[in-house]
């Protein structure tokens, strides 16, 4: 009876155009800071983690966990990697706590060209212009769509732009070291996960307000939070498998295909309105991304390609005709003689 009233009053509220801005709001939001007041999002990113290195361990008693690669990683790149993690996920966290979801998605927005110029500087690495535009339109389409309001206050905004570079650094080290190194998921998430923990533990007295302690731990909170946490771990594995598959501007692509694809489904399955502009930004938005897809499907065909062509060797003189020729030098000189 309550998921059937739940329903009921979502599909009321996604019929008009300002109850699908709040409903969107609601879903893109921290629905656990919002819901269940649990206004503290870096315990709430450390929760996380640590379910994560529980059940990575427990993987790890039952020989569930891969192995890590017989290339030996500098620690020191592992390190970084752990660090880096725990300011992406912790300041994401504390930007939606500070700023609307409008602020957040524009500096969402922000990390992929960041992306590209990052790959680039570090390992001279261009894209094509006609990935270019069709980045551009994809950006666009999403900032058009989804943008709805901009609310944000001075300390939110230094958290949100403070984010972008930490988690367009985080996406290419995550790339770089499964595809370069042969690091899986996995492995990789269980020898970062402890050094992302110590970071959200030091982060932790700088960003959280106090009264973590009194907050209440009763069965309907506390299942929450441990059920988002779970959810957590499901998304950060889907999200590092897809980053060992692609790239680090692809996985940024297809998390705005996600978003896209909401707006538009809503309005196809459940009758929302979220107004001709926004609905139209969205369309825009997926065919940019299918642009981009079939551009980089099309450049990894050329690529594997060329690697199977064969290399013309030249092949090695036989000993027939060396022979062939000694003897018939031999028998000149005998000739002459």
């Amino acid at each position: 009876r309550a998921l059937e009233e739940l329903r009921s009053s979502l599909y009321n509220e996604l019929r008009t155009s300002e109850g699908a801005k709040r409903q969107q709001q609601r879903f893109c939001g921290p629905v656990v800071m919002g819901r269940v007041e649990f206004n503290f999002p870096i315990f709430l990113t450390l929760i996380h983690y640590s379910i994560d290195w529980i059940l990575l361990a427990f993987f790890k008693t039952m020989s569930l966990l891969p192995v890590s690669p017989p290339k030996t990683t500098p620690f020191s790149s592992l390190f970084s990697l752990g660090a880096i993690m725990a300011f992406a996920s912790g300041l994401a966290n504390t930007s939606l706590k500070y700023n609307s979801v409008g602020f957040y998605q524009m500096a969402k927005i922000v990390v992929t060209p960041t992306i590209v110029f990052a790959e680039f500087i570090r390992f001279r690495k261009t894209i094509s212009f006609k990935k270019v535009l069709a980045l551009a339109v994809v950006l666009a389409g999403v900032a058009v769509a989804t943008v709805t309001d901009l609310e944000f206050n001075a300390f939110g905004a230094c958290i949100a732009i403070a984010w972008i570079i930490p988690s367009a650094i985080n996406k290419i080290l995550w790339s770089n070291l499964q595809q370069e190194a042969n690091w899986t998921a996995l492995a990789l998430m269980w020898k970062t996960t402890p050094i992302t923990i110590l970071f959200l533990l030091a982060l932790m007295p700088w960003l959280d307000p106090p009264g973590v302690l009194s907050f209440k731990w009763d069965i309907n909170n506390s299942t929450a939070v441990l059920t988002l946490a779970l959810l957590g771990f499901l998304l950060q594995w889907s999200g590092a498998l897809a980053l060992g598959a692609t790239s680090a501007t692809s996985h940024v692509v297809l998390g705005q295909f996600k978003t896209c694809v909401i707006v538009v489904g809503g309005y196809l399955l459940f009758n929302s309105d979220p107004g001709f502009v926004s609905l139209c930004g969205a369309v825009a938005a997926l065919g940019g991304t299918s642009v981009y897809t079939s551009l980089s499907l099309k450049e990894t065909n050329h690529q594997s390609s060329s690697k199977q062509l064969p290399t013309q060797i030249p092949l090695p003189k036989s000993k027939t005709s060396e022979n062939g020729s000694e003897g018939s030098t031999v028998t000149s000189t005998s000739n002459v003689v």
